[in-house]
């Protein structure tokens, strides 16, 4: 492959998928120590009807008004599984389960009968992303990086995402702290006067707005594994948070890239003639990730 055509058709695609794994990975490690990895899986389900019902009142797709309606749509979820955990008196899990199931399935009607034929925003698109798609144009090589012409021809997925993983990256360190205790002892948080019920709103917040930035990469079903399976193939690793963040931002990384390889490359030297999904297989290369710490992790039968 030529540089020409690497950077016209790969490098924005392979970007995307590296910042949207390190995106996912950074919230996903606390949300996992938490306890709470099935908030990963609500969260990439309830944004769908809040990118849909975004779309509807804007009519068209547009990066921060999606945004917002995923945050608010996450927000929506987390008080409606208070309530029902409460009321209810059942164990989180069951209410995750009923809220995010009910929400996702309302998104996917809401999209079914939306009129979406002027922009690309379908139902495989809203599950699987469309990785492959975002390509850079403008691009005649790597001096492109370096004409303003060039790079105001951007996909402007990759600007978001870069900007959501700065952000993320940012919060983390400014709340690493606060973060890091209320993680691993709430008594002692709360002892101190730290807000244990912010923190946590605000985790799965910043973990929606993540979610979101993927979206059109990754699709709503795909985040899924970049929630989890980095931080936990990195928990399987090591008892040290930094290590195990520094090590699940490796992981996503190293994912993305390997994924996007495979998916292009790997079919045709099996003798297949077309390629598969740059985002499912990045999912499966994290799974097998996953897979290999469960079996060889020096701290697998401490977790």
């Amino acid at each position: 492959m030529s540089g020409q055509v690497f950077v016209a058709l790969s490098l924005t695609p392979l970007l995307i998928g590296v910042l949207a794994a390190i995106a996912c990975a950074v919230p996903g490690n606390f949300l996992l120590l938490r306890r709470q990895a099935l908030i990963g899986d609500a969260i990439s389900h309830v944004v769908l009807p809040g990118i849909v019902v975004a779309f509807l009142v804007t009519g068209r797709v547009s990066a921060w008004p999606m945004m917002l309606g995923a945050a608010a749509a996450a927000v929506v979820a987390v008080v409606l599984i208070e309530v029902i955990r409460r009321l209810g008196r059942i164990e989180p899990g069951a209410a995750m389960g009923v809220i995010f199931t009910a929400m996702f399935a309302g998104g996917v009607l809401l999209l079914e009968q939306s009129d979406t034929s002027n922009v690309h925003l379908d139902v495989e698109h809203a599950l699987m992303g469309n990785l492959e798609s975002l390509i850079w144009l403008d691009a005649l090589g790597w001096t492109s990086l370096l004409d303003p012409r060039a790079l105001a021809g951007l996909p402007p997925e990759l600007t978001r995402l870069a900007v959501v993983t700065a952000l993320v990256a940012v919060l983390t360190w400014l709340f690493w702290r606060p973060l890091k205790i209320t993680t691993f002892d709430e008594g002692f948080a709360h002892g101190v006067g730290l807000p244990n019920t912010v923190i946590g709103l605000g985790l799965v917040i910043l973990s929606a707005v993540a979610a979101v930035a993927a979206f059109d990469a990754v699709g709503s079903i795909i985040v899924i594994a970049m929630f989890i399976c980095p931080p936990a193939a990195a928990r399987l690793m090591t008892n040290r948070l930094e290590t195990q963040v520094a090590l699940s931002v490796l992981l996503a990384a190293l994912s993305a890239i390997l994924g996007y390889i495979f998916a292009g490359f790997g079919p045709l030297w099996l003798g297949f003639d077309n390629s598969v999904s740059a985002a499912g297989m990045i999912a499966t290369v994290s799974g097998l990730m996953l897979l290999a710490a469960a079996i060889v992790g020096p701290h697998r039968r401490q977790t």
